[in-house]
């Protein structure tokens, strides 16, 4: 993936106070007192910063003399945005302990800023760890968030010292007896993950009733049970959810220290989404601090909750087609479910299509207000019938080659899971935005 920086002077920008840390790696401490100088979860400044990013790219671009590629798909990304849910983060949650769930959104960039403020890192595979590992984050600050783990991987965990892991079944713990011994277990137990996007514990987490003998074959075997982690599925929608599940984790804790396990960590999952946060958060913590004492270690697995707002895709229009029996168009993009639109078909999301140029002219929303829609099919560029991006949309325009069309709050599930197929999308630009000074700095941009 190749990248593109723009500096915060190239855009009009509305600066926001500066974090006490925002020179050096961030400070749990410090956060208590900050928070961004906008509506809490509010995302116009970075919709603002976004957009003339957006413009300033597609503008550059000529597709009438432009190399072969030259205008493929590419993404604005604002590195404030995430700064400042990390902040929200810190401020509503300030007990719970964030471990980026590096799955989400791999992008390099992404990952500097998440270790520079100080987070902590989800990984599920050797790959991943590796990567966190090479920006110089320590191995404590990692929990290998895979039940299921390949052996040479837990070697491979073992000569790297990543000690944090999670098991859910028996067999796991004699896989780890052999090979690490000294690992530190986490517990994952099943959850109700029934009102989330993509459901996990029909995959894994161990049934409460299974979980005494789990807990005694670890005893027996000498070893390291430190504490339960659950996952109430990505994207999640009902806070409840989070509080039987934390509910069902001091039960566990209970059981696990009945049988001399030393428990001191609970670690919530992922699951948060914007949308709902500020009552998740609360509820959240109203639970925690009922049931789980100070002296309990809290961390969660967040990903879709820090990336998602601060990615929009901007795509080509290639061809088109009218079908006069419907009186619609079929337009065909440079980008589809094979590509950065994956979250299509695997992470149930329904893009929001919106016109940025109309005969290669820049679309203002404020001086553009036509009074009918089009009826429109989207298609993604491969050779398979499935790559369609939506059966049926209506844009203010009916929009022509040449013309660029992009879909906001696209960070999560989309860029770190995208294909090669059919040749397409091999190169995908990111080009890098902030909306707050802070953020800039630790990200090195």
């Amino acid at each position: 993936m190749s990248t593109q920086v723009v500096s915060v002077k190239e855009i009009s920008t509305q600066r926001l106070p500066m974090a006490p840390s925002a020179t050096t790696a961030f400070s749990p401490g410090s956060s208590a007192s900050y928070l961004p100088s906008t509506d809490i979860l509010s995302s116009a400044t970075t919709t603002d910063h976004i957009l003339e990013g957006l413009r300033s790219y597609v503008s550059s671009i000529d597709p009438d003399e432009c190399d072969a590629g030259g205008e493929d798909p590419f993404f604005v990304a604002d590195i404030g945005r995430i700064y400042n849910l990390h902040m929200i983060w810190k401020k509503l949650l300030s007990r719970v302990e964030p471990f980026y769930a590096v799955k989400c959104n791999n992008d390099p960039v992404v990952l500097r800023l998440m270790a520079a403020l100080g987070t902590g890192f989800d990984c599920a595979s050797k790959a991943e760890i590796t990567r966190i590992l090479d920006l110089g984050v320590s191995a404590d600050r990692i929990i290998y968030a895979h039940p299921c783990k390949a052996s040479s991987f837990v070697r491979f965990a073992a000569e790297n010292n990543v000690k944090n892991m999670t098991v859910d079944n028996v067999e796991e713990l004699y896989k780890c007896k052999r090979f690490f011994p000294d690992a530190n277990l986490f517990l994952r137990i099943h959850t109700d993950d029934s009102k989330s996007l993509c459901r996990l514990s029909i995959k894994y987490g161990a049934k409460i009733e299974d979980a005494e003998e789990i807990l005694k074959v670890a005893q027996e075997l000498g070893l390291n049970m430190v504490g339960v982690s659950f996952h109430v599925g990505s994207g999640a929608s009902d806070p409840t959810a989070f509080v039987e599940a934390i509910e069902n984790s001091r039960h566990v804790f209970d059981i696990a220290m009945e049988y001399g396990h030393v428990m001191h960590t609970l670690d919530i999952g992922g699951g948060f989404v914007e949308e709902t946060f500020v009552n998740v958060a609360h509820i959240i913590s109203r639970t925690l601090d009922k049931l789980f004492p100070p002296h309990v270690r809290v961390i969660a697995e967040p990903g879709r909750f820090y990336v998602a707002s601060a990615f929009t895709l901007a795509t080509h229009v290639i061809a088109r087609r009218y079908i006069p029996q419907e009186n619609s168009h079929m337009v065909y993009l440079n980008d589809g479910v094979y590509g950065n639109m994956n979250c299509i078909i695997f992470d149930h999301q329904v893009p929001e299509p919106h016109v940025l140029t109309y005969q290669q002219e820049l679309v203002y929303p404020e001086q553009y207000t036509p009074s009918t829609k089009v009826k429109t099919s989207l298609w993604g560029p491969t050779c398979d019938g499935i790559d369609c991006v939506s059966a049926e949309c209506y844009l203010p325009y009916a929009v022509e080659v040449g013309d660029w069309i992009y879909f906001p709050n696209f960070g999560a599930y989309t860029l770190s899971a995208s294909s090669q197929f059919n040749g397409f999308n091999e190169r995908c630009h990111v080009k890098y935005i902030c909306s707050e000074p802070a953020a800039a700095t630790l990200a090195g941009i």
